[in-house]
């Protein structure tokens, strides 16, 4: 099993499900500052040019969120998911919420400030993001008021793709009035399994 990854990105995702399941992955490092992920033999198993991707076999996965579903799917006795029908939609219906609610503004905001060329950034759409984002983070610091992870008190393959998604917040600043994020956050980076954070990661990369 490869994991074809470049550090702070959302590489972090399955690389922290894959540790959380101690399965032995061989790590690829694709440096998207020397543009490695257009060279050909990288495109050839994802025309997107993007990390991460899974090597499994015939198996080809891009998708932080579906390569990390599929890990928790295929080592069922780890019980990063449930098989409770009903516990098993909780942890998609998270999944999915984090995946188009709270990231799609990070993104927004992220290509404001730094991966669009400074000619192309508009201020005025990192604070429109902004305020797509806080709401929806009011709905995960009030589901987190008397819970410990997504599920209540075990952790799940929700836990660990949301956990990334706050870090990217917080390093954008837009979890200033989220204290019951933060203390999750604190949790589940305090995992022995956890990866480093994206600013450590940032800071290996040089950036």
């Amino acid at each position: 099993m490869r994991l074809y990854e470049f550090g702070p990105t959302r590489s972090l995702r399955p690389r922290w499900v894959l540790q959380e399941l101690g399965v032995a992955f061989e790590a690829m490092n694709v440096n998207l500052l020397k543009g490695e992920h257009r060279a050909p033999a990288f495109l050839a198993l994802n025309p997107a040019a993007q990390v991460p991707v899974l090597v499994d076999g015939d198996l080809v996965l891009t998708e932080s969120v579906a390569i990390s579903l599929y890990l928790a799917e295929k080592y069922p006795h780890k019980r990063l998911l449930p098989q409770d029908p009903l516990q098993k939609a909780e942890v998609y219906r998270w999944l999915l919420f984090t995946a188009t609610e709270l990231e799609q503004p990070l993104w927004r905001i992220s290509k404001h400030t730094s991966l669009y060329p400074q000619e192309k950034r508009l201020p005025a759409d990192i604070a429109l993001a902004r305020e797509d984002f806080l709401p929806k983070a009011r709905v995960a610091e009030d589901h987190f008021s008397k819970r410990e992870f997504v599920l209540g008190s075990e952790v799940s393959v929700a836990d660990f793709v949301l956990a990334y998604t706050l870090d990217w917040a917080n390093e954008v600043d837009c979890l200033t009035d989220s204290p019951n994020l933060l203390a999750y956050m604190t949790r589940m980076y305090s995992r022995p399994a956890a990866p480093m954070r994206i600013a450590a990661a940032l800071q290996q990369v040089g950036l």
